[in-house]
């Protein structure tokens, strides 16, 4: 039994460390926002496959969660940051060579219901999807594709080259494993390559028996709608726990956001948007109910606090953030039931006519980077007029929830819990 072993990475939210000036920022030093009316991105290019992929959205969003209810309890005290639009690609691209119960337990896991979305439904959606995202004239910086690394003995059937290229933009690349050190370098190059840098030396060592390495990575950058100010950004405490605290860069602009308080949860909710189509939905619970707000955590939450949140003026205090995690998905993907595809009774016939493949490792790096200029991405129209008056603060100084969406497609793109924004 040869082995596919599967790389899921993603390379981080905003890269912008260099980036001190945003065209078009019409911020004072005092961190007030001036009065200025701004138009909300259109959804008049009417994209034919607007309907395809927003018809996958609700799997993507349940797939988020779900897997996120099967990280925190393990990272207990830890960051968790991954990209559910990398983790899903890379399985449905697995899925192109999996058969019978493997492919049924891939899509479960996955949230798909196959008695009501076709597998021809989920393979237009996610071509779409990633045509959506892949587009360069995108005020929003997101770059996402797969590369599938390959043994000269390993030969892909024509039918799954060609839906790998077409529905995933993937690379096909073929790679030596008898030469583990030169395979390795091959695959670290690529993923730096196409992360710019942020992920390196992913990959510590393969098997010369390997029969390929399948690879996806995201890559965002973004700039704030309205940047924070660096010239208020001040040394503050951050309580990681009842007993310890952190000091960190916190930033500060005093603007109108979507916001909304959770009285039954006991969190605070502001959306921070983006330039272009994505926003950044923060969750701050109250101290102590950061365990009570996660196990909540559901599409009806979500839905709840998007039909909730209300246009008001506040004093937003958040940190800056820079952090790399990693994640097992193979343990979190057990977890939903997704247990064939890794043993010997795994049936990727389909790759080679063969069903000789299983899953031996499928794990996920990550990279953030939070900061006055950019990181998130936003859905809302803001039209913002002080007043004297002054508003409520909403200073996130404790663990918090992040998770950053495109607003046209629907989809989750990266989701947090950040626990220390300064723990490398």
């Amino acid at each position: 039994m040869s082995n596919i072993y599967l790389c899921v990475l993603l390379a981080g939210l905003c890269v912008l460390a260099n980036c001190h000036h945003v065209p078009g920022h019409q911020g004072g030093h005092d961190g007030h926002e001036h009065p200025q009316e701004d138009q909300p991105p259109t959804e008049s290019h009417q994209e034919n496959g607007l309907l395809s992929y927003r018809k996958i959205a609700p799997s993507a969003l349940d797939f988020t969660l779900k897997f996120y209810h099967q990280v925190h309890p393990k990272a207990d005290g830890k960051n968790i940051f991954f990209s559910p639009v990398s983790i899903v690609s890379a399985f449905l691209l697995v899925a192109l060579g999996a058969k019978g119960n493997t492919l049924d337990q891939i899509l479960s896991g996955l949230c798909y219901n196959q008695s009501m979305t076709s597998m021809q439904e989920i393979d237009d959606g996610v071509h779409h999807l990633l045509q959506w995202l892949n587009r360069p004239e995108a005020k929003l910086e997101l770059s996402t594709g797969s590369a599938l690394f390959t043994a000269d003995k390993f030969q892909l059937q024509q039918e799954i080259l060609n839906k790998a290229r077409d529905l995933f933009h993937a690379d096909v690349v073929p790679a030596n494993f008898k030469n583990p050190e030169e395979a390795v370098t091959q695959i670290n190059s690529y993923i730096e390559r196409k992360t710019h840098g942020k992920l390196v030396d992913v990959v510590k060592g393969l098997d010369p028996e390997m029969a390929m390495v399948l690879v996806n990575y995201v890559f965002m950058k973004g700039y704030w709608e309205k940047p924070f100010n660096h010239e208020l950004t001040r040394k503050k405490a951050f309580s990681i726990n009842n007993e310890t605290t952190v000091q960190v860069d916190m930033m500060y602009r005093d603007g109108y956001y979507l916001t909304y308080h959770d009285d039954e949860l006991d969190c605070d909710v502001v959306q921070i948007p983006y330039q272009g189509n994505a926003s950044a939905l923060f969750i701050l619970p109250q101290k102590g109910k950061l365990h009570q707000v996660e196990q909540a955590l559901g599409r009806e939450v979500f839905l709840k606090w998007e039909a909730s949140q209300k246009l008001r003026r506040i004093e937003l205090s958040l940190p800056k953030v820079s952090l790399y995690t990693s994640h097992d998905v193979k343990e979190a993907l057990i977890g939903l039931g997704v247990t064939e595809v890794f043993t010997d009774q795994a049936d990727l016939s389909a790759f080679t006519g063969h069903p000789d493949l299983k899953i031996s490792k499928a794990y996920h790096k990550a990279y953030l980077n939070i900061h006055e200029n950019g990181t998130e991405a936003a859905a809302a129209t803001v039209i913002e007029i002080v007043p004297t008056s002054l508003p409520p603060a909403v200073i996130f100084d404790r663990p918090y929830l992040l998770m950053v969406a495109d607003h046209v497609a629907r989809v989750p793109l990266f989701f947090a819990r950040i626990m220390n924004p300064i723990e490398h």
